[in-house]
């Protein structure tokens, strides 16, 4: 499975002021996330007109999301995947625009919205009908 070091070190350098696109997202489709899950499927929230994954780099970071939440006492069941997979595989299957959510509810928080480059082209939703329709997504 994928260290999650790296993508911790560029949501870190994010919020100090040292932005580099790129590097995030290379970071996050390397890196291993947790994805809670509710009612076997991967928990989505809707945030203005957009659903959300959401996704955490830690046990803690999850934690604190739930104490957020209210619901710090329940035991969280969450699936352990690499950002690319997230991203390649469980977003298309999903069949609706739903981008990650990372580290909800702490100050390293970045949002990788449903756009092409995050996402694959068939599910951007940025991207022209024509690619949409052309582009396929392998497991």
């Amino acid at each position: 499975m994928a260290d999650t070091t790296l993508l911790i070190d560029e949501l870190t350098a994010l919020h100090r002021g040292y932005v580099n696109p790129a590097a995030l997202i290379e970071a996050f489709r390397r890196g291993t996330v947790l994805c809670p899950l509710t009612d076997g499927g991967l928990t989505t929230a809707d945030l203005g007109g957009i659903n959300w994954l959401y996704a955490f780099t830690s046990e803690q970071a999850l934690a604190r999301f739930a104490v957020e939440r209210g619901e710090g006492a329940k035991e969280w069941e969450f699936a352990r995947m690499e950002g690319a997979r997230l991203l390649d595989v469980a977003v298309p299957a999903l069949n609706f625009p739903v981008g990650v959510a990372v580290d909800v509810g702490s100050p390293a928080a970045v949002l990788f919205p449903p756009v092409a480059g995050i996402v694959p082209d068939a599910v951007a939703l940025d991207a022209s009908p024509a690619l949409r329709n052309a582009s396929t997504v392998t497991a």
